[in-house]
C-alpha cells in the first residue's frame, strides 16, 4: 500500500505544520551520520551543500569530471518563483495552480504547493550566492514569460540561467567540500544499490578511469541524477545523460511512478539528418517576444521574408488566444506538428515551423527611440535600436542559432520543431522525498513529484532546488533521528560483497558478448522504435508493436553486442552499453505504461482520446492516479495506484483560448 505521508491540515499550512512537529537530529549526531548523493547538478548540489551545513557527512558521485559539467548546466530561459515583482497578479497560489493545471492534474497537490511556496526563498538564496540575474533599469530583479501563464515570473540570466545557478550551487557545495564536511567523487558511476534489512545502506560504483568497482557506506542514499530523455537517442538532454541510477534503484524496489510521461520540447532546432546524435534547444523564453507562424498556402517555398503579412498563419494566436505564444509545452509541440503533419511546414525537411522576431524588434526599436527622443526615427535605425535591446535579453541564444545554422536570426526567422526533453516520470516518493525503498531518497527530475503529465517552463530548475535546498534538510531529519544508534556499517558486510558481485558478473556478461553491433546501433535503434511508436503521439497499435520490437531489440543486444577494450581501464563503450541496456528495459515499461493509460493528459497523447479540435482529453473517472509500477522480473511489473485526491484546484478540461 503506497503511503504518500501528506499532513493533515489545509493545503497552505501542510508544509509549515510539518516543519514544527518533523523529528530532529541534534548537531553532534549529525556528524555521526553519513549520506550519499548520486548527481551533482542543481539537485544534488543544492542538497549537498545544505546537508554539509548541516553538518552530515555527505559523499557526492557524478560521472563528469567535474560537478560543474552536470546537465543542469543546459538550462537557458529562467527559473520561475512567486515574487510578483511585476505586481501582474501572481501568487503563491496562483504558481500552484498554474503547475497543477499546466500538468493536466495529474501531479498530487500538496508537492505542488510546497514547490510553489518555497520558490521565493530560492531567489533570495541565489542572489544571496551571488547568482547574476537580469534587472531592471530600477535595480530590481527582472522577469520575463513562459509557457502556460500569464504573469511574468520567470527571473533569468540572459540565456544561461542553469549555468549560473549551477555556479552558485557549486560554490556552495565546494566550500563544504574545503569544511571537509562533503567529499566529492568525481568519475564515478553508481551501478547498484545497497540495501541490508530492507533499508538502502550504500552503493556499488565504478571508478571510470581505472573501471575499479568500488563500494560506499551511507545512512541514507539520495539519487539526484536527473531524467531518462535519452532513451529516445535524440534529445536535448547532454550526451552522458542516463537512467541508470533511478533504474538501478528500481529493479531493488523503488517504484517508478508514470514512466510514459515525457515531455516534448516545442522550440529545437529540427534535425538535420541521420549523423545527429544531439538536439539543441532554443529557450522557452524565445516564445516570450518571438511570434510563431507556417504560410497559409502548403508547400510554400518561398523564402520567409518573401511571404506577405497576410499570407502567414499565426496558427497559435489562432487557436488560442487568451495565451497565443506562451500556451504550455505540450499543446504547442502537438500544434507544430498538426501543421507540419498537413503540409505547412517550412524548411528543407518541411518539418518545421518559423519563431520570427521581427515585431519584437520593431517594437522594442521604437521604445527605445522614444527613450532617445528620436521622433521621426528611419526603419533602420528602429530596426538597429530593437536589435540592441533584443541581444540583450537573448543575445547567447541568438549566436547558438547562428554558429549551428549559418543564418542570422536577428533578420531570418528561426525554424524550430519540438523534441524530447524532460521527463515527468521517474522514482515514486512520498511527501517527504523518500521512494518505498526506507533510506532511499529521489530529488529533482528523477522523481515524479511535482510536474504531473506536463512540466511548465521555467519550473525544473525551481523543483531541483526547492527539493536540495529547502526540503530534503527537513524531511531527511525525520528518518536520521532513528538512525543516530546505526553505526557505520562495514563494506565488508555480506550485502555489499553480493551486490558488488552482481555488477561485476554484469559487466563481464556485456564484455563477453563479443558480437559485431555497436552499443550506438542498438541505442538509435531503440530511439527510433520510442519516437515513432511512443513519442509525440501514441495509439494502442504501435504501442503494442514497439513492445514486441523493444523486447527483441533486448534478446539481440544480448546477443551480437560488440564492447571494444577492456573492463579495468577507461572505456567510455562499456559505460555506454552499461546505460542503454537499462534504456531498453526503462523504454519497454514506458510503452506498457503507455498502453495501460487509456487516456490523454498532457505530454501524453493517445490518438483515440482527444476532443473533436484535437486537443489532450482525459478520463478523471478511471485514471485520476499516478500510475506506480514495481519490478517483478524480466518484462514482469505490477501496477500500484495512487489516487490524486484535488481538494483545491478542482480538475477541469485546460483551455488556453
Amino acid at each position: 500500500m503506497l503511503n504518500s505521508k501528506i499532513p493533515q491540515g489545509s493545503l497552505e499550512n501542510k508544509w509549515n505544520d510539518y516543519k514544527g512537529h518533523v523529528k530532529l537530529v541534534n548537531p553532534s549526531n549529525k556528524r555521526k551520520l553519513e549520506i550519499i548523493i548520486i548527481g551533482s547538478g542543481l539537485a544534488g548540489a543544492s542538497a549537498a551543500s545544505s546537508l554539509g551545513e548541516l553538518g552530515y557527512k555527505v559523499k557526492v558521485f557524478c560521472f563528469q569530471d567535474s560537478p560543474r559539467r552536470a546537465h543542469s548546466i543546459a538550462a537557458q530561459g529562467g527559473i520561475n518563483a512567486a515574487k510578483n515583482y511585476q505586481n501582474d497578479g501572481d501568487s503563491v497560489f496562483r504558481l500552484f495552480y498554474d503547475t497543477v493545471k499546466g500538468g493536466d492534474y495529474r501531479a498530487r497537490e500538496a508537492n505542488v504547493y510546497r514547490l510553489a511556496e518555497v520558490s521565493a526563498n530560492i531567489i533570495d538564496q541565489c542572489v544571496a550566492q551571488g547568482v547574476p540575474f537580469a534587472r531592471e533599469y530600477g535595480g530590481l530583479l527582472s522577469n520575463r514569460s513562459f509557457g502556460g501563464t500569464q504573469v511574468q515570473r520567470t527571473f533569468y540570466a540572459a540565456g544561461q540561467t542553469g549555468q549560473q545557478l549551477l555556479i552558485g550551487a557549486y560554490q556552495s557545495l565546494e566550500r563544504q567540500v574545503a569544511l571537509g564536511n562533503v567529499t566529492m567523487y568525481s568519475r564515478h558511476e553508481m551501478l547498484d544499490i545497497v540495501k541490508i534489512d530492507g533499508k538502502a545502506r550504500g552503493v556499488i560504483c565504478r571508478n571510470l578511469i581505472t573501471g575499479q568497482l568500488e563500494r560506499y557506506f551511507g545512512h541514507a542514499v539520495l539519487l539526484c541524477s536527473g531524467g531518462y530523455g535519452n532513451v529516445f537517442y535524440l534529445s536535448t538532454n547532454a550526451m552522458g545523460s542516463n537512467a541508470t541510477a533511478i533504474w538501478k534503484a528500481h529493479k531493488k524496489g523503488a517504484y517508478f511512478g508514470n514512466p510514459c510521461f515525457t515531455q516534448i520540447h516545442p522550440t529545437c532546432i529540427p534535425v538535420s539528418g541521420d549523423h545527429q546524435s544531439k538536439l539543441t534547444l532554443m529557450s522557452e523564453s524565445l516564445r516570450n517576444d518571438g511570434r510563431i507562424w507556417v504560410p497559409k498556402k502548403k508547400d510554400d517555398k518561398r523564402r520567409p521574408s518573401e511571404i506577405p503579412e497576410e499570407e502567414r498563419d499565426y496558427y497559435l494566436e489562432r487557436r488560442y488566444p487568451a495565451f497565443g505564444n506562451l500556451v504550455p509545452r505540450d499543446v504547442a509541440s502537438r500544434a507544430a506538428k498538426e501543421r507540419c503533419d498537413a503540409g505547412y511546414g517550412v524548411g528543407n525537411s518541411r518539418m518545421a515551423v518559423y519563431l520570427d522576431y521581427a515585431s519584437a524588434i520593431e517594437r522594442y526599436g521604437r521604445g527605445e527611440a522614444g527613450k532617445h527622443h528620436l521622433e521621426n526615427a528611419d526603419a533602420d535605425t528602429i530596426t538597429k535600436l530593437g536589435k540592441e535591446v533584443v541581444k540583450e535579453k537573448y543575445g547567447n541564444l541568438f549566436d547558438m542559432y547562428a554558429k549551428i545554422t549559418g543564418e542570422d536570426p536577428y533578420t531570418t526567422p528561426m525554424r524550430i520543431y519540438p523534441a524530447v526533453h524532460y521527463t515527468m516520470g521517474g522514482l515514486w516518493v512520498d511527501y517527504e522525498l523518500m521512494t518505498t525503498v526506507e533510506g532511499l531518497y529521489c530529488l529533482g527530475e528523477a522523481n515524479f513529484s511535482d510536474h504531473g503529465a506536463n512540466r511548465l517552463g521555467a519550473s525544473a530548475l525551481m523543483q531541483g532546488l526547492a527539493d536540495g535546498y529547502f526540503v530534503i534538510p527537513y524531511t531527511i531529519g525525520n528518518y536520521m533521528a532513528d538512525e543516530i544508534r546505526t553505526a557505520a556499517i562495514s563494506t565488508d558486510h555480506p550485502a555489499f560483497v553480493e551486490a558488488e558481485k552482481e555488477v561485476s558478473d554484469r559487466i563481464n556478461a556485456l564484455m563477453n558478448i563479443k558480437g559485431s553491433q555497436s552499443v550506438e546501433s542498438f541505442h538509435k535503434q531503440l530511439g527510433k522504435i520510442m519516437w515513432n511508436k511512443c513519442g509525440m503521439a501514441r495509439n494502442e497499435q504501435g504501442l503494442k508493436e514497439a513492445i514486441e520490437e523493444i523486447r527483441q531489440l533486448k534478446k539481440e543486444f544480448w546477443s551480437d553486442l560488440r564492447i571494444p577494450g577492456g573492463i579495468n581501464e577507461l572505456n567510455n563503450e562499456l559505460d555506454k552499453a552499461n546505460r542503454v541496456a537499462d534504456f531498453i528495459e526503462l523504454g519497454e515499461l514506458m510503452c506498457i505504461d503507455a498502453l495501460h493509460r487509456r487516456e490523454s493528459c498532457g505530454g501524453h497523447f493517445r490518438e483515440e482520446m482527444q476532443t473533436e479540435e484535437g486537443e489532450a482529453l482525459r478520463d478523471d473517472e478511471h485514471f485520476k492516479y499516478v500510475a506506480t509500477w514495481e519490478y517483478k522480473g524480466d518484462h514482469e511489473w505490477k501496477l500500484h495506484e495512487e489516487d490524486l485526491n484535488f481538494e483545491v484546484a478542482k480538475p477541469t478540461q485546460r483551455s488556453y483560448k
